[in-house]
């Protein structure tokens, strides 16, 4: 006969899958009983119209079927403003230090910040930023992106996210596309309306991304940076010292020389460059050639300047490779080149990390 704790004890496996918490762990589950094989049971969902509520109800029914109930009979309630209240309580807990510090920004929290940069805009940033989080969290790894461009937002629909953020109080739960975790001002805009702030609501609105949203176990956090080095640079900078920077430009000799200031900024605040992205650097035609319409050479004369080395050279995706979509198939030429850029940017990270301990010992 089943037993309440061989229940409990298999549903302490079910995560919710915003929290990525047990659902027993987060007191979800109430008023089981057991009729032989029949199992009854309550779930209160953090909120009314939880949208992954089919999710839930599955994983409970597939999970107890295997412990071998025949039968499941499952009600949803949610929780009352006090449990969540508690709730959020208990994930600020969590998620900050003694001092009040959002744990995530301790240097060793685990997490790794990359800010995406670039001296100017329409070099394709935010394609670079997207497809690098993709093909991280293809390698198995636990990505996010923070949307830091709160002027030119375009994260949402580039991932192809269509649903808002689940509020839980006053504690943002991240949009999932492409198995990556998504925070941006353009859930909270109406329509395409545009951001009219000055510096001061920036910096707020860029520490509430960072300290009110539940990001949950991350080992990459991309910022997508604004470009040029006005003021949302300048507060990520200082309030996340530790960062690096991959700088996106085209091969054209402006666009590399707008860039160079990005990357005497990184510099003066301390922040290492991981490399240089060279977006759009050629069209490879069907014979093989390559026809490059920008010109050439922008991103080697960049990382010349910057002592530092160019990581990536991506051309234009032919129409076939990305159907549409902003974010590229792993098996296309671009992403394979995405794939090669994140398998880099992991090993040199490691290597950093290798020679940092041997100089510390």
């Amino acid at each position: 006969m089943l037993t309440h704790e061989q229940i409990m004890k298999v549903l302490s496996h079910v995560q919710d899958p915003e929290l990525h918490k047990s659902i027993v762990e987060l007191n979800m589950v109430r008023n089981i009983q057991i009729d032989g094989t029949h199992i009854y049971l309550e779930v209160i969902l953090t909120i009314q119209g939880c949208p992954l509520k089919a999710k839930i109800q599955q994983d409970i029914e597939d999970s107890l079927r295997n412990i071998g109930a025949s039968k499941v009979s499952l009600t949803f309630g949610s929780m009352t403003p006090e449990e969540r209240a508690a709730l959020t309580e208990t994930l600020k807990k969590n998620s900050r230090t003694e001092t009040g510090m959002p744990s995530i920004l301790r240097p060793d929290s685990g997490v790794r910040f990359i800010a995406v940069t670039s001296g100017k805009g329409g070099v394709g940033k935010s394609t670079v930023t997207i497809n690098l989080a993709t093909a991280l969290a293809r390698m198995g790894k636990k990505v996010g992106i923070l949307d830091a461009d709160i002027y030119g937002f375009s994260i949402p629909a580039m991932m192809e996210a269509n649903q808002k953020p689940i509020m839980i109080d006053q504690t943002a739960i991240p949009v999932v596309s492409h198995d990556v975790k998504i925070m941006s001002m353009g859930f909270f805009t109406e329509g395409n309306n545009p951001v009219m702030w000055r510096g001061p609501m920036l910096n707020k609105w860029i520490q509430n991304f960072i300290a009110n949203t539940h990001w949950g176990e991350l080992d990459y956090l991309l910022l997508d940076l604004p470009p040029g080095t006005g003021d949302v640079a300048i507060d990520v900078a200082a309030m996340i010292p530790h960062a690096k920077e991959i700088i996106v430009t085209t091969p054209h000799s402006v666009a590399s020389f707008v860039a160079s200031r990005v990357g005497v900024m990184a510099k003066h605040t301390k922040h290492d460059i991981l490399g240089i992205v060279e977006n759009m650097a050629y069209y490879e035609e069907q014979d093989g050639s390559r026809n490059y319409l920008f010109g050439k050479g922008g991103g080697e004369m960049l990382a010349e300047q910057l002592q530092t080395e160019v990581m990536a050279q991506i051309p234009f995706a032919k129409p076939e490779e990305n159907k549409g979509s902003s974010v590229y198939d792993e098996d296309s030429l671009v992403g394979e080149m995405f794939t090669s850029l994140a398998q880099d940017l992991v090993y040199k990270w490691k290597l950093n990390i290798n020679i940092v301990k041997e100089r510390n010992f």
